[in-house]
């Protein structure tokens, strides 16, 4: 699972990346200074592991991880192959969710590419040039399956009218995912790829001296977003690039108490993408490590136990749950146990955010 980066040029998206995953992806004050994607596997921060590490007193503490990507800006026309169109539009449709970064700052010393900062307009071209693809890919599968329709196919002709519809909808600019029933999606949407049908998070990019109240570039951007029932997150690239060159933990927390921020913005932003790619964590806890592991919101002990290894899965016998706050307060994996805060979950149990799990198997 991975979230893409994306929007028009010269946004701050390579900026924010970098401040992610600590990596040096080029960032540059000219439109297209990112062609190839840059990719990075990034911790994902989660106090809780602290808590057990605080408990247990493990050798090591691995956290989980989330995917990001950071794409190519975007120019009108990128449907076509202006600016690195397709190119751009290939690399979002190989991605699970979209961050998409939008101008909410004014700077005359920072070219914009359409020579003014409108983060609305910003989206709006953004949003016709993935839609312009997905109707292309809609399309092409429409003509094909008409080509080879037989009759009495009735999964083709059902196929047919599904596409229809998203092709009505695309061609209107309706994005309603809802449309459609859960088992249609998986069987006939899913496998296109449809860039449209991806859960976004927008990325306001503000100044410092907006980053605790919205200027009216980010009135606007909510404005659109909850009629999406999309996330919105501040966050200001430049800050987060200050944070990121201090040397120390010390350092930060003084920078960070001086501009009246509990934490960076990027911990948020993060967190916010695990949430938005349908991901939460469970957790194992020995002596040798305490371990963060990722798990689908809705899967179950099964699926959690071929996260660690495929023998567990396959040897599965039953899981030993205690809940989080069942661990802390109980200050011990013994003492939950003492207190008949160990439960034994089969193979169906639905796996909870914060979920200690041990997994007893047989090969």
């Amino acid at each position: 699972m991975k979230a893409g980066i994306v929007g028009l040029p010269n946004v701050g998206k390579s900026t924010l990346f970098n401040c992610l995953s600590d990596s040096k992806a080029q960032s540059e004050n000219f439109p297209f200074c990112t062609i190839d994607p840059n990719i990075s596997i990034i911790n994902v921060p989660d106090l809780r592991l602290d808590h057990l590490k605080e408990i247990v007193d493990p050798e090591k503490l691995i956290p989980t991880t989330v995917k990001i990507v950071d794409i190519a800006g975007l120019v009108k026309g990128a449907s076509k192959g202006e600016g690195l169109g397709n190119k751009f539009l290939s690399n979002i449709r190989e991605t699970d969710a979209i961050l998409h970064v939008l101008r909410c700052f004014d700077d005359p010393n920072i070219v914009h590419v359409d020579g003014r900062v409108d983060p609305v307009n910003d989206k709006e071209i953004v949003q016709y040039e993935l839609q312009l693809k997905d109707l292309e890919i809609v399309n092409k599968r429409l003509e094909k399956l008409k080509k080879t329709l037989r009759s009495g196919n009735d999964d083709s002709k059902k196929e047919i009218l599904i596409l229809e519809k998203i092709k009505n909808n695309l061609e209107n600019s309706i994005i309603n995912k809802d449309d459609f029933n859960e088992d249609d999606y998986l069987t006939f949407i899913k496998p296109l790829e449809l860039i449209t049908f991806k859960p976004v998070l927008y990325v306001c990019n503000v100044s410092e001296n907006d980053l605790l109240n919205d200027n009216e570039y980010v009135t606007k951007v909510k404005e659109f977003a909850s009629k999406e029932n999309a996330e919105v997150i501040l966050i200001s690239a430049k800050i987060e690039s200050e944070i990121n060159e201090l040397d120390s933990l010390e350092e930060k927390k003084i920078f960070l108490e001086d501009i009246g921020m509990q934490e960076p913005g990027s911990s948020k932003l993060i967190r916010s993408t695990y949430k938005l790619l349908n991901l939460h964590t469970f957790f194992t806890a020995g002596k040798k490590e305490v371990r963060a592991w990722t798990v689908g919101i809705g899967q179950n002990a099964y699926d959690a136990a071929g996260q660690i290894h495929s023998d567990f899965q396959k040897g599965f016998i039953c899981s030993e749950v205690i809940s989080y706050n069942d661990y802390i307060n109980n200050g011990s994996e013994i003492k939950s146990k003492e207190a008949g805060k160990m439960r034994l979950e089969g193979k169906d149990y639905i796996v909870e955010d914060g979920d200690i799990m041990h997994f007893r198997f047989n090969i």
